[in-house]
């Protein structure tokens, strides 16, 4: 699939996006808690019924693009026959779930599709918000269909969890902290809108969390990276990644190396 088939299919990938935003907001209870059934599952994290439903229906409208793609979410997993390098959709139906349970507005649906190894397309809604971040290679970054504005420089703001925040900020200085972002994806696409300069993500994260976020950072023009400015490799497994930093800053490979000091430092007895 070349870049100009990847971008032809983002209209209708940010219809599908809408779509599973405004079904996700029929169980949405901003500062309630929310009104679909909740459970558990393995490593104790929580689901919902809106996030099956949201997969369900993302399965069959993203299905009906390519029956060549294969399918990775937090939900299920389908591998084309090819291989991890053919094109793949990961999908993350609510990004944010703990937030999106407890009625904070900064939860996403997040959509990208991935072909050797790096994302092609990428749709990351935030339907409490109504905004719609859309990215293909190449191509730049839109919210809610206008080229996004990077004139400005963003503050020297750092979001992420706070343990390794607090220790990125003991090893650097000229930074302060923004107040948690419930989810990952919208935490990296802040740094894309210029909100704030850095966006960390512990380890652990997986390839649903941070694909689509990845592409419109770097169509904005920065980076996601590991703390050796090594950009993230997507093979459409679940598997999990190490400490990831996100920036637009021209220092970035700078920060990350900092960031990296700060937790080598902190693990010394």
């Amino acid at each position: 699939m070349s870049q100009t088939d990847a971008a032809l299919l983002l209209p209708a990938v940010a219809a599908a996006a809408r779509e599973a935003g405004a079904l996700a907001m029929g169980w949405f209870r901003r500062g309630e808690k929310t009104s679909a059934r909740v459970w558990t599952k393995d490593g104790d994290s929580p689901v919902t019924e809106a996030d099956v439903a949201i997969d369900e229906m993302l399965s069959q409208r993203l299905g009906a693009l390519g029956a060549h793609i294969g399918w990775l979410s937090e939900e299920a997993e389908r591998h084309p026959e090819s291989g991890s390098d053919a094109p793949a959709w990961i999908v993350d139906p609510i990004d944010g779930t703990r937030g999106y349970i407890s009625g904070a507005d900064l939860w996403a649906v997040s959509i990208a599709l991935v072909q050797a190894g790096r994302p092609q397309l990428g749709c990351l809604y935030l339907p409490a918000l109504d905004r719609l971040l859309t990215a293909s290679a190449g191509n730049g970054v839109a919210c809610n269909g206008a080229p996004l504005a990077l004139t400005e420089a963003a503050p020297r703001i750092a979001a992420g969890p706070r343990p390794v925040l607090d220790k990125f900020m003991a090893h650097v200085e000229g930074f302060s902290v923004h107040p948690k972002i419930p989810s990952l994806a919208a935490r990296i696409a802040a740094v894309a809108e210029r909100q704030i300069a850095i966006a960390i993500a512990s380890d652990g994260a997986r390839e649903w969390d941070v694909a689509a976020a990845d592409l419109i950072v770097e169509e904005a023009g920065g980076r996601l990276t590991d703390l050796h400015g090594k950009p993230v490799r997507y093979d459409a497994t679940p598997r999990r990644h190490g400490v990831l930093i996100a920036s637009c800053e021209p220092d970035h490979d700078s920060l990350a190396q900092s960031l990296g000091a700060a937790l080598a430092n902190s693990a010394r007895p």
